[in-house]
């Protein structure tokens, strides 16, 4: 009698994760090998903590387990350890008081698998230095900080306008615009161009951006990153991001490969034609700015840039339709300070209730919970525990922004987290929605540019309200990898 022994992936999977699971409760795996390493919950053979990632709010379990285990305590993730940091106090020990120690990236399989070491974000060593201080003199010299951008800003500002106000006061769906809008700004920075909010090319562009986001934040893609060589095989959501990555990833090869015949090296109209003229500059030609390191820098503008601040104003504009008092109190400032004119920078000294409740609605949203894996590069010693060199770390921005010590409402949209007594702004130093340290991100002062424009100006045209029929509003965030509000239907009523 013939043996049949079956060829089905799914079977060969699930007999190798059985084996596994006998090979952990055999050997051990949760056992640490070093006594004073950070304490944690007894992992499940071969999955570990897995089973406490939560589909919307992917970290907020574990988050929860430093209330019994303190702020600095292990888990694991299928087979791999992570130390998870949490509160603003160990943050900023880490982060700050050992950034040496904290700032090598340490990256989940399926993002190494596309990214490959190359642009900004996901980079280490010596190429990310040389990527981190090109963009940020780059944007320096293309608006950021200056007037320049404001009008960029403002610009942008009035075509989202147009659009809003093409609804006529009746209930739509804001993710495509507002995406749009912000995506513009950038492509002005890197291309010096902008694409009408119809484009196809440019509607294709922003879908893959958000399916790539969503998808990135589904619970498989964690059990995918415990196991990438189990599951790299098998058909799954982890081809579909790579699939469209591809198709990103091409499109912007296009799109400096034309900028690149059109360019004039004494008019440097761009971020790309800066990059391409370092590029000939290099003495050694390709080992910083190298066409992948370019592809993959405005990859990481683009994903950075938008959907982040994107995303913030979407929250902004739900919490103002859930608190309609507030949102009166910020349009009774626009009117005192600004009036009918362009909302400018400068103007946001001035108003210290607005400028309040754009941090409040940054550290409500909590938009990046926790952000890549860092690796420790070096032996170190965090609130007593020993952390080896290669120890993976995850640090909880959330856990900071939330952070009973800081915030009197922690769980609460609470603008007076901002403000003293008399209503002036006041910094809070756990507010770290940008991280902090030496990773923290590149286009920090261009995001609260975008924010404080962009929200100031349409709280000036528009009272945002619930659609007819609707009486609330849902806090609970979509599926992905950044922290981002289920679509939702809005009304923009002209105020003049």
């Amino acid at each position: 009698m013939t043996n049949m022994v079956s060829t089905d992936p799914v079977s060969i999977v699930l007999t190798i994760i059985l084996c596994l699971c006998l090979i952990s409760i055999i050997y051990g795996w949760n056992r640490n090998v070093n006594k004073n390493f950070p304490p944690g919950p007894k992992p499940l053979p071969f999955i570990g903590h897995l089973h406490l990632i939560n589909k919307y709010e992917t970290f907020k379990n574990i988050i929860e387990l430093s209330k019994k285990y303190g702020p600095v305590f292990t888990i694991q993730l299928g087979t791999k350890k992570f130390v998870v940091i949490c509160g603003y106090e160990t943050l900023k020990e880490a982060l700050v008081n050992n950034a040496d120690e904290f700032s090598w990236k340490g990256v989940f399989p399926i993002v190494k698998e596309i990214i490959k070491g190359h642009g900004v974000i996901f980079s280490n060593g010596e190429n990310w230095k040389v990527m981190r201080r090109f963009t940020l003199s780059t944007l320096r010299d293309f608006g950021m900080g200056k007037q320049s951008l404001e009008e960029k800003v403002n610009e942008e500002s009035d075509f989202l306008i147009q659009k809003i106000e093409s609804f006529s006061g009746q209930p739509f769906e804001n993710t495509m615009d507002m995406n749009a809008a912000v995506a513009n700004i950038i492509i002005s920075i890197l291309l010096d161009h902008r694409y009408d909010y119809e484009d196809p090319v440019f509607l294709r562009f922003m879908k893959i951006i958000n399916e790539v986001v969503k998808l990135l934040g589904h619970p498989r893609i964690a059990l995918y990153n415990a196991y990438p060589s189990l599951f790299r095989w098998i058909p799954g959501i982890h081809k579909t991001i790579k699939k469209n990555m591809n198709e990103y990833l091409n499109f912007i090869r296009e799109t400096f490969a034309k900028q690149k015949e059109q360019r004039d090296a004494n008019d440097q109209r761009n971020l790309i034609d800066v990059f391409l003229v370092k590029q000939e500059e290099e003495k050694v030609h390709g080992k910083y700015f190298s066409n992948e390191n370019l592809v993959h820098l405005v990859s990481d503008l683009f994903f950075a840039g938008m959907e982040t601040t994107s995303t913030t104003l979407r929250w902004g504009f739900l919490i103002m339709m859930k608190y309609s008092e507030i949102q009166k109190n910020v349009q009774n400032e626009i009117e005192k300070v600004i009036g009918s004119a362009q909302p400018q920078m400068e103007h946001r000294k001035k108003m210290p209730y607005t400028d309040a409740v754009i941090h409040e609605i940054q550290r409500f949203s909590s938009i990046i919970p926790t952000p890549s894996p860092r690796e420790i590069t070096h032996d170190v010693v965090l609130k007593g525990y020993f952390l080896p060199k290669g120890t993976n770390v995850l640090l909880m921005l959330a856990s900071a922004l939330k952070d009973k010590d800081y915030f009197e409402k922690p769980d609460e949209f609470y603008p007076q987290h901002f403000l003293d007594s008399e209503g002036n702004f006041v910094k809070n130093d756990a507010f770290i929605p940008f991280s902090a340290g030496r990773r923290s991100c590149v286009g920090e002062n261009f995001a609260k540019t975008e924010l404080f424009l962009i929200f100031t100006r349409l709280l000036q045209k528009f009272t945002f309200q619930l659609p007819p029929g609707v009486s609330d509003v849902d806090f609970s965030p979509a599926v992905g990898f950044t922290r981002a509000p289920k679509p939702y239907l809005i009304c923009a009523v002209p105020r003049y």
